[in-house]
């Protein structure tokens, strides 16, 4: 019983010893263009497409290479597995415009949702989310559904609401 009292005290003791010094970390600022973000998103997106969108509104143009102030105009390409963004920037750094693609995403619950209702007995196969983005306040979200059911095939169209078109 000695050997246990003491061998938790000396473990009590040895656990402060490794005490670390707190250190001062740097301020972190987060910018976002939160119009873009507001116009372009919603609660129910697809995390790489969630991700991506987060990089392109945080992007600055004056950190590339090829900067230089007697240009208008940039346009930035945004590449990941599940799809690309072309972005166009002015010379100080604001979003102008998108023009994303995704492949083979999930689809938000209103969208999947309005497909099962309207096709039972079909199965989802692939699909292509599109966005258009101008910084006007324009948006157009499509999502472009084949859906399968045996060997038949069709394609869907359907906006983020849930509409087909």
């Amino acid at each position: 019983m000695k050997k246990l009292i003491f061998g938790l005290f000396i473990m009590g003791l040895t656990t402060q010893i490794y005490a670390q010094d707190p250190i001062q970390l740097p301020e972190v600022h987060i910018v976002h263009n939160y119009m873009y973000l507001s116009a372009a998103g919603s609660e129910d997106l697809a995390v790489p497409v969630e991700n991506l969108q987060l990089k392109v509104s945080d992007f600055d143009v004056k950190e590339l290479d090829v900067y230089s102030e007697e240009y208008d105009l940039y346009d930035v390409y945004f590449i990941i597995p599940e799809g690309k963004v072309l972005a166009s920037y002015d010379k100080d750094g604001n979003l102008l415009s998108t023009a994303e693609r995704y492949k083979n995403i999930k689809l938000p619950f209103p969208v999947s949702k309005a497909i099962t209702k309207r096709f039972p007995n079909w199965a989802i196969s692939k699909n292509i989310y599109l966005v258009n983005y101008h910084e006007s306040g324009n948006i157009r979200k499509l999502y472009k559904v084949t859906l399968e059911n045996g060997k038949k095939r069709i394609k869907v169209k359907v906006d983020d609401f849930g509409d087909f078109k």
